[in-house]
């Protein structure tokens, strides 16, 4: 098999966004992660609102993000400012499912093809892609982590500055914006460790993998 150190890279690049993009796409399509925040942050005591209204509004909130064409939040009240940060939050969104789509084909496709045109990746330094992929995700995430670990509230921040350059509408007034009652800075917090948490489990497979295939090739 002829072996290529382009196509290590390729596919070590293909691999990191899958598993980035994976991790991030969990706490956007499993909405019972958030329904199972509404009991322990007492969101039905602090807003005054049924569960079954904050989980309407919640609904109706990230259908939009993710594609529908009216923006609501239920029984909720919204501004033209807090839609238009929806409206960019959806752009994200689309994109993260976008990244994995294709990242997962392109694996794929290469999986099934690979052998037949009897063409593998070229191991770089001894290790496989998906070593690199890990190590290079693991690095990034772990120091980001750790640093978000200091002080969420400013990295939060920072997050908004990098992602949506220019504005502030996502600083939500709770009098017009009402969504921002049942999104408390703690879920996002709980997001965010989760997202950490998958993408560091993944890259431990991934190494793990690697190194299993490399005692078994020596």
């Amino acid at each position: 098999m002829k072996q290529s150190k382009i196509l290590s890279v390729l596919l070590a690049v293909l691999m990191a966004c899958l598993v980035l993009s994976s991790s991030v796409a969990v706490p956007i399509l499993c909405r019972p992660f958030y329904y199972a925040h509404i009991g322990p942050l007492g969101l039905v005591q602090a807003t005054g609102l049924t569960e079954e209204a904050i989980r309407q509004a919640y609904d109706e909130m990230l259908d939009f993000c993710l594609g529908a064409p009216e923006f609501s939040t239920g029984a909720l009240s919204w501004s033209q400012s807090g839609r238009d940060h929806f409206a960019d939050v959806r752009v994200l969104f689309l994109l993260d499912l976008a990244v994995l789509a294709l990242s997962a084909a392109l694996l794929l496709l290469w999986f099934l093809l690979g052998r037949r045109m009897g063409l593998g990746p070229r191991p770089l330094l001894g290790r496989g892609p998906g070593f690199w992929a890990a190590a290079g995700l693991g690095i990034v995430f772990a120091v980001v982590g750790l640093l978000a670990s200091l002080d969420f509230e400013r990295a939060f921040v920072v997050f908004h500055a990098l992602f949506f350059p220019g504005k502030d509408n996502w600083l939500f007034d709770p009098a017009v914006d009402q969504i921002i009652l049942i999104l408390p800075e703690v879920f996002f917090r709980n997001c965010a460790l989760l997202i950490g948490g998958l993408i560091l489990l993944w890259c431990a497979i991934l190494i793990g993998t690697d190194l299993w295939l490399g005692r078994r090739r020596r």
